[in-house]
């Protein structure tokens, strides 16, 4: 970049949210314990008999551990400001920003429309589930969802796209970015939104994480160029003013390792000579707000982990796991509770936890700070305490407790997330917010 821009602003009455040291040592943990985890599954595929048990470690190592030890490396060596790329969610450089807009949002989704480009659907369960379909079967999906990237801390507000040969395994694509109120770019230019149009080539797998993606083309002027085309040439109204040298021209590489080449120039177009459309369409909602996914996930996993204790309680309440699955899961250690006919207390003790982790699982899923860092620290304890084990050889050494320690390493996985993280603390400010208007009105 020719000049480094200034950071962001958040909009309005939204502050700014940072990880505290507990959510950084949780982070930091979840990523320490998922190595660890890769680990064994890599040991339980290390005998023809389990050889298929790599795909497991492969699945672990691209989704789970990988992603995590470069999103702790991006937060300590990539400078948190604007730098003209978006970012992927484990904090490696995406695609480049390379265009900009001046409109309302209903100006630029109609803009788009009549150039005959279609609205992305969301990512979720079954668009994902589509798209995969839909590319291996060579099958048409033209409003088939892109992999979220962050620009100003949040995801795309929205994307469009353009399918190729019926299939969504090729497409061109642009997502778009709504920019915080006040904030300009280097040069203290002002627009209304930033974008970055890429085209997908091919499916493969990413040279930094190994997860299934789509390869761009390297030439990302081409599709910049191609997004102008098509709006200029059926928005006549339309204008549009070139930065020359906006970044310097780079052969770079986005987060998939696919390699980028571009002039470093930046077209803004302005829309807002375009007559506005009769029925006024409703501005994105921050994705910060909606319910991650992450979250979700971490409610779910917590909720098992309910279900988990339920179970071992009811058999530990009968007064004896002999000949159980439970006296199969722990080995020697039977030979302890049977010494210290601890079964009813730990019995008891057990469905009092399953009760926590049933109302922990809620207040998640309800935003609340606290619920979220609780959980994280009962996974983290059952971990030490099963890392703890292994170390000095004790009844097990990780064999029984392996189902668990996947579980815990799941739990803190997912609630430690940015998104997981971030969904709960602007919860919890705006709770603060509402307090204090309340407490200034009496």
């Amino acid at each position: 970049m020719t000049q480094s821009g200034t950071a962001p602003a958040d909009d309005g009455a939204d502050p700014p949210v940072s990880a505290t040291v507990l959510d950084w040592a949780f982070f930091v943990f979840g990523g320490i314990a998922a190595v660890w985890f890769a680990f064994l599954l890599l040991d339980e595929s290390l005998s023809w008999q389990r050889i298929w048990f790599l795909i497991v470690f492969w699945a672990a190592l691209a989704y789970l551990v990988l992603p995590r030890l470069h999103r702790i490396l991006t937060r300590i060596y990539v400078p948190n400001y604007f730098m003209g790329r978006t970012r992927t969610s484990d904090g490696l450089f995406g695609d480049p920003v390379n265009l900009a807009f001046l409109g309302e949002t209903d100006q630029v989704r109609d803009a788009m429309v009549r150039a005959g480009w279609t609205e992305a659907d969301p990512v979720n369960l079954a668009s994902s589930w589509r798209i995969i379909t839909s590319t291996v079967l060579r099958r048409s999906y033209d409003a088939a969802p892109v992999s979220p990237l962050l620009l100003f801390d949040r995801q795309e507000d929205f994307a469009y796209q353009q399918e190729v040969d019926g299939t969504p395994g090729r497409r061109h694509h642009i997502r778009f970015w709504k920019c915080p109120t006040g904030w300009m770019l280097p040069g203290g230019i002002a627009v209304d939104w930033l974008a970055a149009a890429s085209y997908d080539r091919a499916v493969g797998l990413s040279y930094f994480t190994l997860q299934v993606t789509h390869r761009i083309s390297p030439n990302v002027d081409r599709e910049r160029d191609h997004v102008l085309d098509t709006v200029t040439r059926t928005s006549p109204a339309a204008s549009v003013h070139v930065i020359k040298d906006y970044s310097t021209g780079y052969h770079s590489r986005n987060g998939g390792g696919d390699s980028i080449q571009t002039d470093g120039d930046l077209p803004i177009v302005d829309l807002r000579a375009l007559p506005r459309p009769a029925e006024p369409v409703t501005a994105p909602a921050d994705s910060r707000d909606r319910l991650p996914a992450p979250t979700v996930v971490g409610s779910a996993l917590v909720l098992l982990r309910m279900i988990a204790a339920l179970a071992v309680s009811g058999v530990l309440l009968t007064g004896s796991v002999e000949g159980t699955w439970i006296g199969d899961l722990m080995g020697q250690d039977q030979r302890v509770l049977d010494a210290t006919e601890a079964y009813v207390p730990i019995g008891t003790a057990m469905v009092l936890f399953a009760c926590v982790e049933a109302a922990l699982a809620v207040l998640i899923l309800r935003g609340s700070n606290g619920a979220r860092l609780t959980a994280m620290a009962f996974s983290t304890v059952s971990i030490l305490l099963q890392g703890i084990s292994f170390v000095s050889g004790g009844p097990g050494t990780l064999q029984g407790e392996r189902p668990a320690y996947a579980l815990d390493v799941l739990i803190l996985l997912a609630l430690s997330s940015d998104r997981a993280r971030i969904y709960a603390h602007r919860r919890r400010a705006r709770k603060g917010a509402r307090r204090q208007v309340r407490q200034r009105a009496c």
